[in-house]
């Protein structure tokens, strides 16, 4: 692969509408690793949506990971979708989460959706709280079984993801409005906000999805832009699986100078140690003040000027592969890509 080739592989992108051709020539001419479904992507039919993702992906041994946010209750795009969402489930037995998380990735295997955003592993009692009816404990405890339990129902099914790390529910705000913070220490984020977390990839969660709030004690920038956050995951969580940005356009349209240039959101991103990128695009990208082939040659020039070790990419390409392999069943000998 060109170093071109690596960076688009990195990336996840969205494209409105319901024209398999489209989508996957969308995919191609850009050398994508990932489409995010939305709703604008969802036919009325389940059958029709596993026809679009049939035709999507044009090679069938390192197929496209194909995501949605299908959490249930207050964020679903599957119409089709009647198992319970976390508003109900954390008033339930943990036993309830595995039934209803089995019942929904076998609803997104059926319409051939391989990755679910669908795991709120953030915590808060406070119903308030933009996040309260999505998360599944409104404490510690309720919080580590529910999420486990919730993995364990979309095991074998769907590639489960976690989010919102480090954790939304200690943060003062939403993060599709700016950069919510919070000044709780490591260690109390240790013990209220990272068991939720812990249970879940333990569980065997593949992916790890990083939240653009900022736990200032710990690091003032964004979780999603701090290579610290992305060390504590690894080293002291103990997650080698896959780690991916939330919308990426939300830093940008933060109102924040500091994430106003794309391009340096993503270098930055890469650089932190997240192994993909995730962007919900407009159907003219432009009109979102991203440029697709502008921002992988500006990654690409991050690479080869030092700013992302070239060693890094090689890393996070052959993790995704390696998960893309899997999906496809493929059984055959791994080709490194450096």
């Amino acid at each position: 692969m060109t170093l071109t080739e690596k960076v688009a592989s990195l990336l996840m992108l969205h494209r409105p509408g319901t024209d398999a051709a489209e989508l996957r020539s969308f995919a191609d001419s850009h050398g994508l690793g990932g489409l995010i479904l939305m709703g604008d992507n969802v036919p009325t039919k389940t059958a029709d949506l596993a026809a679009l993702t049939a035709g999507v992906s044009s090679d069938p041994g390192r197929p496209l990971l194909l995501g949605i946010d299908q959490e249930g209750g207050t964020v679903s795009r599957l119409p089709g979708d009647r198992a319970s969402g976390a508003d109900l489930l954390k008033s339930l037995p943990a036993r309830a989460t595995t039934e209803a998380s089995t019942s929904r990735s076998t609803l997104l295997a059926g319409a051939g959706i391989n990755l679910n955003f669908g795991i709120v592993a953030d915590v808060t009692p406070d119903p308030h709280s933009f996040i309260y009816d999505r998360v599944l404990g409104t404490d510690t405890a309720q919080g580590k079984q529910r999420v486990a339990a919730a993995v364990s129902g979309e095991h074998g099914r769907v590639l489960s993801t976690l989010k919102h790390f480090p954790g939304h529910g200690a943060t003062n705000g939403d993060s599709h409005r700016g950069v919510p913070s919070t000044a709780l220490g490591r260690s109390d984020w240790l013990a209220e906000v990272a068991p939720p977390f812990r249970a879940g990839i333990a569980a065997g969660a593949e992916v790890v999805m990083f939240g653009h709030l900022a736990y200032t004690a710990v690091d003032p920038r964004p979780a999603s832009l701090s290579p610290k956050w992305h060390a504590i995951l690894r080293t002291e969580l103990g997650f080698d699986g896959v780690a991916i940005t939330d919308d990426m356009l939300m830093l940008q349209q933060s109102g924040l100078p500091q994430y106003a240039d794309p391009v340096e959101n993503a270098i930055s991103a890469l650089a932190a140690g997240n192994t993909m990128l995730l962007y919900v695009l407009p159907a003219d990208p432009a009109a979102a003040g991203v440029d697709i082939p502008l921002m992988i040659k500006g990654i690409a020039a991050a690479v080869d000027s030092g700013r992302i070790p070239l060693a890094t990419i090689d890393d996070d390409v052959r993790r995704l592969l390696v998960l893309r392999r899997t999906l496809s069943g493929s059984t055959g000998p791994f080709v490194p890509v450096g």
